[in-house]
């Protein structure tokens, strides 16, 4: 497809060309709302660039691992901002999670239900080609970057979790998860032009 043609596409239309394999159709279709996000993020972050940049990083593998899951009766728009304000929720519920006594994290953790819908036979075929292009992406990755990106994304860790795990300071933690991110985005983006 030339990029005229992604360009002038509809959002459903590289929907499914991403749910295809597409790597293209995906990176017109994030970068179509990668300005939005970010001035929203700008806003909420008090300008924070920093975090800014990491709640793209983040919400541009959230969207890429669960592309599958999209549902065609709401707009691509809408489906984004719902991962992009839920991601936010999080990063503030953790950086407030910091500040919490232990007593009160148990509190939290016990209000906590896990509802998660069983996937079709098609999302876990979708599913397990973007895992495949994932694992092929993280081989290509260091080890150190790899081992964060499993601590961070797959098990879902904590910065401090992590800073503990590897008994490396918080700050060095922060940067290298960061850099990760960015080689993985690279990746991905780079194994869909080829």
């Amino acid at each position: 497809m030339e990029i005229e043609q992604y360009i002038v596409a509809s959002d459903h239309q590289l929907v499914e060309l991403s749910q295809q394999g597409d790597q293209s159709a995906f990176e017109h279709l994030f970068n179509r709302y990668r300005g939005s996000l970010r001035q929203l993020y700008l806003q909420r972050a008090s300008g924070k660039g920093e975090d800014v940049d990491d709640l793209l990083q983040e919400i541009f593998i959230k969207v890429f691992l669960n592309l599958y899951r999209y549902d065609p009766a709401y707009t691509f728009g809408q489906w984004i901002f719902t991962i992009a304000r839920n991601t936010f929720i999080d990063m503030v519920r953790r950086k407030k999670k910091d500040d919490l006594s232990i007593d009160a994290r148990g509190d939290e953790v016990a209000k906590m239900s896990p509802a998660s819908p069983v996937p079709t036979p098609e999302e876990s075929i979708i599913r397990s080609q973007q895992m495949v292009m994932i694992d092929r992406c993280l081989e290509r990755m260091s080890p150190a970057y790899r081992q964060l990106v499993e601590y961070r994304f797959f098990r879902e860790y904590s910065y401090e979790e992590i800073a503990a795990e590897l008994r490396l300071p918080l700050g060095t933690v922060k940067t290298r998860i960061h850099r990760a991110r960015n080689q993985l985005c690279k990746l991905i983006n780079y194994s869909g032009e080829h």
